[in-house]
């Protein structure tokens, strides 16, 4: 799952490998799970369309005693992205790297608390795929591309397109488009019934009237998802200026991204689903030469988001060799310190995938001389020890950052790690489940688990743990077989009445859940 070679993985018996969902082929330094069932991330896309439509208005966020609650409520909302988001975690590739994905979770927060949001109910996603894009669902579920960070230039700009999604969200796009299609229903049905009662009648005006009308139609709702898009780009502004950022960020990432469609015979596919016009490049520029700002950013924020992209970029790097001579090169041309800090630790993190370990520590120790704080790179330098077969050596430096931080995601992960390395599961094990009261909905995670406890030999958590990973992506029949699993093994002994009624308990929810999935 987090940062380490497969090689330092347990891995599952063939009989206990996973049934559904596809079966787990790769573990990569991002934690990327790669399954044998691949998607696409154009799935995010395509929903798009339907997820993001409306119009904008300054005015207070509806109520749940107002008209568009009374179409589709926030309840409804946050069930639907939830089991959009099992659907997506069941069927793409995801990078379920945990400073990647602590940062993206942290970073989205501070954001929202600077926006519209009502409901803060909110759940990520980070899609391992190098196309530029980003979404957001009904009920807060916020999805990044790893392609984001390659493409978003500064902190700036990366802050632009999240605080847009997260205004998808808080002006109830989706629910509003609902109440739109609602409204032009009966006129356009009327229009077409009138089209054809023409055709009826032998008028050569009936097929011409029904493409007009369909025209009217699609001519509509372009228009509804360009007023939708209008509005988060102004509320999103708003936001990233309340939060500190620099507004000027969205227009110069609109610029970019018109200059790679104007070069590019298929455009990004964030225009795709938030398309891209001169006049919402000139209305970013205008309003953002407007707003004062105060600048809330600090260098150490500022390289911290850096450090992420030189991390996703040294993920895709194919050629391990090519990235070192690149970092290698960045560095050597880097003048300002912050500039040659995240080179050389893109270098250090190169180093380590081409097995130079101990030019990688060489390269993290420098860093870690100027800041010995940092947790992205105390994190590094014990995934990098884990990678060099000296798992027992990171545990033990982990110790010191961890009395500081005893519940940091990505440090609990990296000891965790560590553990599994050394084949110390039974301790692994209590790291892992700790982290699972943090992070309940980590599906990632419970893979782990599970993977974990079947190494330390205790086969019912191994079906309980499974049972939770199945739920998280949506597969209830396989969830439901491994709870059965679990319950008779433990009806077996005869011995664990609370367990055995918490797991009839889990039993009857899972039953529930798959009832509903199949009326839906």
């Amino acid at each position: 799952m987090a940062v380490e070679t497969v090689t330092n993985k347990p891995v599952m018996a063939d009989n206990q490998r996973m049934n559904g969902c596809g079966t787990p082929r790769k573990i990569s330094r991002l934690g990327k799970i790669t399954f044998s069932i691949g998607l696409c991330t154009s799935l995010a896309l395509s929903s798009l369309s339907p997820l993001t439509p409306a119009a904008f208005a300054q005015s207070e966020l509806p109520t749940l005693g107002d008209r568009i609650s009374g179409i589709i409520s926030l309840d409804e909302e946050y069930k639907m992205g939830r089991e959009f988001l099992k659907s997506v975690r069941r069927t793409t590739s995801t990078i379920s790297d945990p400073l990647i994905n602590d940062f993206v979770v942290n970073f989205t927060h501070d954001l929202a608390v600077h926006s519209d949001l009502q409901d803060y109910r909110l759940a990520f996603i980070v899609i391992d795929s190098q196309a530029l894009n980003a979404f957001a669902t009904p009920g807060g579920v916020i999805g990044v591309n790893g392609g984001l960070f390659l493409n978003a230039q500064t902190e700036d700009e990366f802050a632009s397109v999240i605080a847009h999604e997260i205004a998808h969200v808080s002006q109830r796009h989706f629910a509003r488009s609902v109440e739109d299609a609602q409204r032009r229903r009966i006129p356009e049905l009327a229009t077409l019934l009138a089209s054809i009662i023409l055709m009826g009648t032998g008028s050569d005006a009936g097929p011409a009237a029904i493409m007009a009308a369909q025209g009217r139609s699609i001519e509509n709702q372009l228009r509804f998802s360009r007023q939708n898009e209008a509005e988060a780009d102004r509320i999103g502004l708003r936001t990233m200026v309340n939060a500190g950022y620099d507004p000027e960020g969205m227009a110069s990432l609109f610029d970019r991204l018109m200059d790679l469609s104007r070069f590019s015979s298929r455009p990004p596919e964030f225009l795709l689903s938030h398309p891209l016009t001169e006049s919402r490049i000139s209305d970013a520029r205008s309003r953002a030469n407007r707003i004062p700002f105060r600048d809330a950013t600090t260098d150490y924020t500022t390289k911290e988001y850096n450090l992420m992209r030189a991390r996703i970029e040294e993920h895709y790097q194919s050629n391990k060799a090519d990235a070192i001579t690149e970092f290698s090169r960045r560095l050597s041309q880097a003048e300002a310190q912050a500039e040659k800090d995240v080179a050389r630790y893109a270098l250090a993190l190169a180093y380590s995938s081409d097995d130079q370990h101990e030019k990688a520590l060489e390269e993290i120790d420098t860093l870690l001389a100027r800041e010995s704080n940092r947790i992205t790179y105390l994190v590094s330098r014990a995934e990098i020890l884990i990678d060099a077969r000296r798992a027992d050596e990171a545990y033990h430096f982990l110790q010191r950052p961890l009395l500081v931080n005893p519940d940091n995601y990505p440090l609990l992960m990296a000891r965790a790690d560590s553990l599994i390395a050394q084949r110390n599961y039974t301790e692994a094990v209590t790291v892992l489940d700790k982290m699972a009261q943090l992070r309940p909905e980590d599906h990632n995670l419970w893979y782990l688990i599970a993977e974990t406890q079947g190494q330390a030999g205790d086969i019912s958590k191994v079906h309980q743990a499974r049972a939770e990973y199945f739920m998280l992506v949506g597969d209830y029949r396989s969830a439901r077989e491994q709870i059965r699993y679990a319950l008779r093994i433990e009806e077996d002994k005869d011995s664990n009445f609370p367990l055995i009624s918490r797991l009839r308990q889990k039993l009857k929810e899972v039953e529930e859940l798959e009832r509903e999935a199949r009326q839906s």
